[in-house]
C-alpha cells in the first residue's frame, strides 16, 4: 500500500509541474460536457452515436499522454506526436477486448435462449456478461499502457498486462482502490457545488416524502433543473472531468512503471524474425 500511495503522490507531482497535462482533462470534460447537452437536446439516437466519436478523439490525448510521460518531456508537440504515433497501439487492444466481451455476452444469450426455449432472462444475462467482464477488464487494464511504455503491439501488449497483474495482484487491487477512492472525492466535491448552485431549483425535493423520491425520475430532475440548470450541469461535468482525468491517466502510468520495474522479468518481449527450414530462429 506504501508503494500504491508514494506513486499517487509522484503522479500529482507530475501533473502539477507538467502543464500540458491539463489538456487531455480539458478535452475530456469539454467533451463530457457536450453529451450531456447533446443527450438533452437531442436524446440518445444522437448521442450514442456521439460518444464513438468522443472515445476515438479520446484515444489521441490518452496516447500523447501516455508517450508524453514516458519520454519525460513537458511539450504540447510531444504529445501531439507520441498521440499520432501511438495511436492505434493503445485503440486496438481495446477493441479486442470490447468485441470479445460482446462476443462472450452473445454467446451467454444464445445459450439461455436455447435452455430457456426461447425466453430470455435478461438480468440473469447480465449478471453472467459481469462475472466475465469483471476479472477480463481486471487483467487486461494496462494493455494500453503497455502498449506505449513496451512499445508492443496489440496481443502482446494485452499480455503484458495480464502477466503484470497476475505478478502484483494485491498491490494493482490497491491501486483500482485509491482510484475509486480518487473518483469518490471528486464526485462529492463537484455534487456539492452542483447542488449550491442549484438549489433554488431543487429545494422542491426536500418536501417530498419517500414515496415521491422513490418514484422521482432523472428525466423529471432534468425538468425541473431547467435550461439553466442544463448548463449549469454541463459546466461541474467539465470541472469534475478536467480535474480527474489528468490526475488518473498520470497515476496509471506512474503505476505501472513502477511495477515493471519491480518485476522486470514480467516484461514481455516483442521480437520480429522467423524460423528457418531447420528450426533455427532469426531475428531481424
Amino acid at each position: 500500500m506504501t508503494m500504491v500511495l508514494k506513486e499517487l503522490q509522484e503522479s500529482v507531482r507530475v501533473v502539477w509541474q507538467t502543464p500540458v497535462l491539463w489538456v487531455t482533462g480539458i478535452v475530456a470534460g469539454l467533451l463530457g460536457a457536450v453529451l450531456w447537452i447533446m443527450l438533452n437536446l437531442s436524446g440518445t439516437f444522437f448521442t450514442s452515436r456521439l460518444v464513438i466519436i468522443a472515445g476515438l478523439v479520446m484515444v489521441l490525448f490518452v496516447a500523447g499522454t501516455f508517450g508524453l510521460l514516458k519520454k519525460n518531456e513537458k511539450g504540447a508537440g510531444t504529445m501531439v506526436r507520441e498521440g499520432a504515433r501511438y495511436y492505434f497501439r493503445v485503440l486496438l487492444p481495446g477493441l479486442v477486448i470490447f468485441f470479445m466481451l460482446m462476443l462472450v455476452f452473445v454467446v451467454i444469450m444464445t445459450v439461455m435462449m436455447i435452455f430457456s426455449q426461447g425466453s430470455t432472462d435478461y438480468e440473469a444475462a447480465g449478471l453472467c456478461a459481469i462475472f466475465f467482464m469483471v476479472p477480463t477488464v481486471f487483467m487486461a487494464f494496462f494493455c494500453d499502457t503497455a502498449a506505449v511504455f513496451e512499445d508492443l503491439r496489440v496481443f502482446a501488449s494485452i499480455r503484458q498486462s495480464i502477466v503484470t497483474v497476475s505478478r502484483n495482484t494485491w498491490k494493482v487491487l490497491g491501486f483500482y482502490v485509491t482510484c475509486c477512492v480518487l473518483s469518490f472525492i471528486d464526485f462529492f466535491v463537484v455534487a456539492i457545488i452542483w447542488e449550491g448552485l442549484l438549489f433554488d431549483k431543487l429545494e422542491p425535493l426536500t418536501h417530498y416524502n419517500e414515496t415521491q423520491l422513490a418514484a422521482f425520475t432523472p428525466d423529471q430532475l432534468v425538468t425541473m433543473i431547467g435550461p439553466d440548470g442544463m448548463w449549469v450541469t454541463a459546466l461541474i461535468i467539465f470541472l469534475g472531468v478536467v480535474f480527474l482525468v489528468p490526475i488518473l491517466l498520470t497515476y496509471k502510468a506512474t503505476f505501472y512503471q513502477s511495477l515493471t520495474k519491480e518485476s522486470p522479468a514480467a516484461t514481455v518481449q516483442q521480437m520480429t524474425g522467423e524460423f528457418d527450414s531447420k528450426g533455427r530462429w532469426y531475428k531481424y
